[in-house]
């Protein structure tokens, strides 16, 4: 080898080495203003076009550099949020070079995605697993099909492929902490395509989420985080959620993090005022009087709230009228204050139903109810209150009734484009 192709592999080294650094910048850089971000991967990436453009033009041109030149400079110009043309050209120019360029269809995938034509960018990522089983692929094509699974017939069925490709991508790595912050993310999708109501979904992602805590490159990720408070606060595990929101916004003061967390602590509020409030001893009890006269089937132990254990109680029923539906900000669960026929008030959320199923006045029994006393303190203030959860129709009759199956509903997936 020649002191000048020496020299032109040498660059190339450090362009692919610097392509690499642009893109940890874009993972874990977050400043408070995001423009000074843009302005940070615009000179990075200007610095190592430079460095590109320092090698001579026939080693460029050269059959077994061409294709990787073209690969680094498209990878380079894609490292951007948007939608860049000149990076699809050159990373088009890669693969059809060097077909087994994995990487180069990995990018080109993800340029195309940004584009809007997703099934393209699916075509890319498979012929890049066609070259060998990769993490990062599986990881993506995993992301991929949660977003073509928005507003799709099939959505479980997608999403389904989704949780398989995030398992294969662990397979290949155990310890791999993107590939299991994947999963956390492909489980927690398939929490809202079933109807926001399968709590071992919620319990799936948390443990993804957590494996994904042990390594220490995902420490600087704000979005595992924010996506495991998220899973916290569905299984109503308040404290933790406001802990995991809070970090999430310390590391990337962009995600609205701190508005979750404020629409928590409101909500929160809210709960502790009505419990406080609650209605006249007079009321609750001409409120409860009929619930004495309410027959169970045999199959079912009448209770009351204070004699439940924390959890699922099985073979139990618990009777109660609905005083107030407790309005708050965000769609899923619905919140209501009840009283049982000890004339003790707690706390019912329900998942994937709609928010008319239960009125005010309405009497419902609780079949089998999942238990949970909440206690713990927030910046000064102590929260203490039993609760209630209804994750599907068929834990709960309304005036004695089974709930039509007309009242589920299936909440919208949230899933970005974060490649």
């Amino acid at each position: 080898m020649s002191i000048e192709d020496e020299e032109a592999k040498i660059i190339m080294e450090k362009a692919a080495k610097a392509a690499d650094e642009l893109y940890i910048i874009r993972d874990t850089y977050f400043p408070l203003n995001p423009n000074h971000k843009i302005s940070t991967l615009q000179s990075q990436s200007d610095l190592a076009l430079k460095l590109l453009d320092s090698i001579p033009p026939e080693h460029r041109r050269l059959p077994a550099t061409r294709a990787t030149h073209e690969y680094l400079r498209g990878k380079i110009l894609d490292v951007f949020p948007d939608y860049r043309k000149e990076a699809e050209d050159h990373l088009s120019k890669a693969v059809k070079l060097n077909p087994s360029l994995a990487d180069a269809w990995l990018c080109l995938g993800n340029c195309i995605w940004k584009k809007g034509d997703l099934p393209s960018a699916k075509n890319c990522l498979i012929l890049a697993l066609s070259k060998g089983s990769n993490k990062k692929i599986l990881c993506q094509l995993s992301m991929l099909e949660r977003r073509m699974a928005q507003g799709a017939d099939n959505q479980e069925e997608i999403v389904k492929e989704s949780i398989k490709h995030a398992k294969e991508a662990i397979a290949l790595d155990v310890k791999d902490g993107n590939s299991w912050y994947n999963l956390g993310n492909a489980c927690l999708t398939c929490f809202f395509v079933t109807g926001a109501w399968d709590h071992s979904k919620l319990l799936q992602s948390l443990k993804a989420y957590q494996n994904a805590e042990k390594d220490e490159g995902m420490k600087s990720n704000p979005d595992l985080y924010f996506n495991c408070a998220t899973v916290n606060k569905y299984l109503e595990n308040y404290e933790r959620a406001l802990s995991g929101f809070e970090a999430a916004a310390s590391k990337d003061p962009g995600l609205n993090a701190a508005e979750e967390a404020e629409k928590m602590i409101s909500l929160l509020d809210k709960l502790d005022s009505f419990l406080r409030g609650q209605t006249k001893a007079k009321r609750l009890a001409s409120l409860t009087a009929s619930l004495a006269a309410v027959n169970l089937n045999s199959s079912y132990r009448r209770a009351t709230i204070d004699h439940l254990s924390e959890g699922l109680n099985r073979a139990v029923a618990i009777l109660g009228k609905v005083i107030f539906f407790i309005k708050h900000e965000n769609t899923t669960p619905l919140y209501f204050l009840v009283c049982d026929s000890d004339q003790v008030c707690f706390i019912l959320t329900v998942y994937g139903m709609r928010n008319d199923a239960i009125r005010e006045g309405d009497q419902v029994t609780l079949l089998e109810p999942c238990y949970h006393y909440v206690d713990f303190s927030w910046k000064g203030k102590c929260y203490q209150f039993k609760s209630i959860r209804v994750d599907f129709l068929e834990q709960m009759l309304v005036n004695g009734k089974a709930m039509p199956a007309q009242y589920a509903i299936r909440n919208s997936i949230v899933a970005q484009n974060k490649p």
